[in-house]
């Protein structure tokens, strides 16, 4: 089973969030079960000044399709290239008009989008599809597997294909996050290479805009979420962010399939960055990390403290506005907190208040590093996460295997990973963290409480905290989730020799082997 993995972002190498994360656990959990995975990337220079090129594969096509002019893109050329340490090959899309920018793939310097974010993006799905159609004729993919709206237009740009009589592969797209959705002006439609009957309702129009969400929406021929509980969440007006009336006519074609965790990556008992490693029979080592994040982000280092932690991008969608709120109360019961993280100025600010208002009770750093990120993980008691909406969240996950107990709102993954402190669920021993419903600063401050209330019973906490880190949300049973999916598509895809699998004799297939 060949499968072409595309993202926009790969941990360690370019990472803004959780994307990074999945792409670097996923793909080579697949490679692990015998799928021979390629990824596919835009040459950012974070990529492309650790890539080693194994070989040119060939230029962009440009010029003419089978349905009329491909997109208008500037020049550009893909190379086969490996990436330090990892364990497969990477397909890079060298743009240098288009991505040859230092920082943020997707942001310039004043904090906005690229202009010409759509033009970038575009030429990342037409990779993608034009890879399906022989592009590098020693590698052809049976399934192409595309995450978020940055590859929104490759299940488009391969239904053309395939409605021009080409040969295809099975297409599979992985939604991350639906508030994001790749939106822009009309306008541009023209430039993007597609059928002119792809700007419509039943295609990529969105209100008048081209949302490159749709296309993948109205186009792939399945469909994830990263975890079920946010699967059935879209299908409704409060979390399909007016895409839900689409997502119920595809809702056979949905499923969610919950992220994993890297454990080699995050695992106390083996982390480098911890100043001791510990595990569930040594919990006690745990208060070296606290101690370290105490005096990290300026608190006082009182071993009885409750520290509750944040590592996240700092916005309403991670309903972090509601604890300013609460911030006097949770003071007022003897915690301390700990932020780490960037995002909306007036939360940066607000987090920056209370640190000044609450000197050695409340620190701050503005801005992300890994060194800090598991320092919070594994210092804080709680680990804070009560979100508007969650697709997956992964910090739960952290939090759960360093012993670090999440409170969340009861949304999306987060309602599918944590189990709340209720008696019944202490009674049952399956109870793994804090979990409120209503979003507002009272229903927040209902969990803290039962935070405060469980850390006076030592015993009952640490077996909370020992059972949450003997539970595994590991790649390897993602990965054979969607590996059953890929076989649905491409059932026969193993049996195949030739240069595409599952290919139809008849069919027509362009010659992109520039």
């Amino acid at each position: 089973m060949k499968v072409l993995y595309v993202c926009a972002e790969l941990y360690p190498f370019l990472k803004t969030g959780g994307l990074a994360d999945v792409s670097a656990g996923l793909a080579p959990a697949l490679k692990d079960l015998g799928c021979e995975v390629r990824l596919l990337l835009p040459a950012f220079p974070a990529i492309t000044n650790v890539a080693h090129t194994l070989r040119p594969v060939a230029p962009l096509p440009k010029g003419a399709s089978p349905w009329g002019p491909s997109p208008a893109l500037p020049p550009a050329d893909v190379v086969l290239a490996t990436l330090p340490d990892l364990d497969m090959a990477v397909y890079l899309v060298r743009a240098p008009a288009l991505y040859a920018r230092p920082g943020n793939p997707y942001l310039g310097p004043d904090g906005k989008d690229w202009s010409d974010n759509a033009q970038r993006f575009c030429a990342l799905g037409w990779t993608a599809a034009t890879l399906g159609q022989g592009l590098d004729p020693d590698w052809v993919p049976d399934v192409i597997h595309g995450h978020d709206w940055h590859v929104g237009l490759a299940p488009a740009y391969v239904r053309a294909f395939a409605e021009a009589g080409c040969d295809t592969p099975a297409t599979v797209f992985t939604i991350h996050n639906l508030a994001y959705q790749g939106l822009f002006p009309s306008p541009l439609f023209p430039t993007l290479g597609l059928p002119a009957n792809f700007f419509s309702i039943t295609g990529l129009e969105y209100f008048g805009q081209v949302s490159f969400m749709k296309a993948a929406l109205q186009y792939a021929d399945r469909i994830t979420t990263v975890s079920p509980g946010y699967a059935r969440e879209i299908l409704t007006a409060t979390h399909g962010f007016g895409l839900d009336g689409l997502l119920r006519e595809r809702a056979p074609a949905l499923s969610g399939i919950l992220n994993g965790v890297d454990y080699q990556v995050w695992s106390p008992a083996t982390d480098p960055l911890l100043p001791r490693t510990y595990d569930v029979n040594t919990l006690s080592d745990k208060a070296a990390a606290k101690h370290t994040l105490q005096t990290r982000f300026g608190l006082e280092p009182r071993a009885d403290a409750l520290v509750f932690g944040v590592v996240s991008r700092l916005t309403e969608q991670k309903g972090l506005h509601l604890l300013p709120q609460v911030m006097a109360e949770l003071v007022r019961h003897g915690g301390q907190l700990a932020v780490l993280g960037q995002g909306d100025a007036v939360l940066e600010q607000a987090f920056a208040d209370a640190a000044i208002h609450y000197p050695q009770q409340v620190g701050v750093c503005i801005g992300y590093d890994e060194t800090s990120a598991h320092t919070v993980l594994a210092g804080a008691d709680v680990i804070l996460v009560p979100s508007a909406f969650e697709p997956c969240g992964l910090t739960q996950l952290y939090g759960l295997r360093y012993g670090t107990l999440p409170l969340v709102r009861r949304v999306g993954g987060l309602a599918d990973t944590v189990v709340d402190c209720a008696l019944e669920n202490l009674d049952a021993q399956t109870a793994t963290g804090f979990v409120f419903e209503e979003l507002s600063a009272k229903g927040l401050l209902s969990a803290l409480q039962r935070a405060f209330a469980l850390a006076r019973r030592p015993h009952e906490w640490r077996a909370v905290q020992q059972h949450g880190m003997s539970l595994r949300f590991d790649w390897q049973t993602a990965a054979r989730h969607y590996l059953a999916l890929y076989r649905s598509l491409r059932p026969h895809a193993n049996s195949f020799t030739g240069p595409h699998s599952g290919s139809s004799g008849d069919a027509h297939q362009p010659d992109f082997s520039v």
